[in-house]
């Protein structure tokens, strides 16, 4: 997985200007101008509509799109039944090792030593067999996860994408992303959005 990187911006600090005093000069005699009225802003100034949100922002909840969305709860059902499925396969390998093992150790008192010897390569193999099941059982799961996972994302962005541009938004993110939005920013949940729009894809499919 890609690493990020936290940048600290820092803030450059604006020298003020130095304020200068003159010295010895001769004191003048003015006269006072007469005091003028504070002169109301115009009418059209109080009127001015505040300042709207500069940039529409989208955020999006993967976990409730994995969850609450029909395909990924499609998704979750598909990857249970293969888990379901490649444990069963093991399990059933196991008994039968088991069972071997249990066969050889009831008999080997009886058995000559060539026979021990065959009877041990047999179980080794078997062992070995058992071992390498797993590791390509779990191995395919692992890539089938990614893969389906990966279409599910694809399919958000997809979503995501044709949202963003029907309704507006500058971005759509990803909502663990969004660590702070100031009030010129327009920031809205369109979770609700995507999973109604993955939905409809689906259903004309």
């Amino acid at each position: 997985m890609t690493t990020i990187t936290k940048t600290i911006l820092i803030a450059c600090v604006c020298t003020l200007p130095t304020l200068a005093f003159a010295i010895d000069k001769p004191a003048e005699v003015t006269v006072a101008a007469p005091q003028q009225t504070a002169v109301a802003p115009p009418i059209e100034a109080l009127l001015k509509p505040a300042a709207v949100p500069s940039a529409r922002i989208g955020f999006v909840d993967i976990v409730r799109i994995g969850t609450e969305s029909e395909r990924g709860k499609a998704l979750r059902t598909m990857l249970s039944a293969k888990k379901d499925k490649l444990q069963s396969t093991f399990e059933s390998k196991k008994k039968q090792l088991d069972k071997l093992k249990a066969s050889i150790e009831a008999t080997i008192a009886k058995l000559t030593p060539q026979q021990r010897e065959a009877k041990s390569k047999e179980f080794q193999k078997k062992l070995e067999d058992l071992q390498k099941l797993a590791q390509t059982s779990e191995g395919d799961f692992i890539a089938l996860q990614e893969k389906e996972t990966t279409s599910l994302f694809e399919a958000i962005e997809q979503s995501a994408v044709a949202h963003g541009k029907a309704n507006a938004f500058s971005a759509i993110i990803i909502k663990k992303d969004l660590l702070y939005a100031s009030t010129a920013v327009d920031a809205q949940d369109v979770t609700d959005a995507l999973i109604k729009a993955l939905n409809q894809s689906d259903q004309k499919k």
